[in-house]
């Protein structure tokens, strides 16, 4: 990254920071989450991004909001970003911002985790392969904004959403729903590609019976699922976890070759049977959520 100094500032005036969608009428006790299916950039950061705008998009979960929408419809609240990742991660810790990023950063305590040494913190520095999405160095009090105008603003709603869920249900399951690159899928040496990944903190986050019971549902079709590879959670998984409380979090990830062409960011033929397959599955999960609690 060059010494550049990239001094911009966003109006956030226009900006619709999330959709949700059947946030009144709760049939089950969980609360869907849509963080990185964002395609919104406002025009600002365009201007000073040296990348061009399908190199940003390659990173977010494209049609994931759409393809669980019938789970919302049946009875579980969905809240699903509207603002793309690569300008702000709302599934990271706020705190993970890479001093590198910036002219202006003040000392802190070498936050240094491994998102942001890899340039994937609460403001994304590269996107896939490995290329600077900013051609200089940003103010700091201008990431401290995105926080506080887009990230906060999401996770103040989930919030509400989870609380809403408890005072009703009792209790309240947090399904984070992702896509995963399919070159992900292809490369755990086996002979069938990955098609579906639960991941619940090596079963820290959620009852394992959940786990098990949306694992056997996802299996139905003779899909490959796997649990915490490659991914075992992030942060909404972790920071929304409370079991004393009975909040439990499940992360959700989708082969993306199964709903979309990667290359041209289209839907393919099968997107609708994908998204009635996983849709059901999540409805039949608020089924035995309900059960379980008799």
């Amino acid at each position: 990254m060059s010494d550049k100094i990239l001094n911009f500032r966003v109006n956030y005036k226009g900006l619709k920071i999330f959709d949700e969608f059947n946030i009144n009428t709760p049939r089950f006790p969980i609360v869907l989450s849509s963080p990185h299916a964002g395609e919104v950039f406002p025009p600002e950061f365009l201007a000073n991004s040296a990348l061009s705008l399908p190199d940003l998009r390659s990173s977010h979960d494209c049609y994931v909001t759409e393809l669980i929408k019938p789970a919302s419809d049946a009875g579980m609240p969905l809240i699903s970003m509207n603002i793309s990742r690569t300008f702000v991660d709302v599934n990271r810790d706020k705190i993970e911002l890479d001093d590198a990023m910036f002219y202006n950063a003040p000392p802190r305590n070498g936050i240094n985790s491994r998102r942001c040494r890899v340039g994937l913190g609460v403001l994304h520095r590269v996107v896939y392969p490995n290329q600077n999405i900013y051609a200089g160095l940003l103010d700091y009090n201008e990431a401290l904004e995105r926080i506080k105008k887009i990230y906060d603003v999401y996770h103040h709603r989930l919030t509400q959403l989870v609380e809403k869920c408890v005072r009703q249900f009792g209790v309240c399951y947090i399904i984070d729903c992702h896509s995963m690159p399919s070159m992900i899928c292809n490369i755990m040496n086996e002979a069938k590609p990955l098609d579906f990944c639960i991941c619940n903190l090596f079963d820290e986050s959620c009852p394992s019976e959940v786990s098990a019971y949306l694992r056997t549902q996802l299996e139905r079709q003779q899909y490959r699922v796997e649990c915490n590879r490659p991914y075992s959670g992030a942060y909404i998984t972790f920071n929304y976890c409370q079991p004393r409380r009975k909040i439990y979090t499940l992360q959700l990830e989708v082969n993306r070759q199964l709903y979309m062409n990667e290359k041209t960011y289209d839907k393919n033929a099968d997107f609708q049977d994908i998204s009635t397959y996983v849709s059901e599955t999540l409805t039949n999960l608020g089924h035995f959520l309900l059960d379980l609690k008799k």
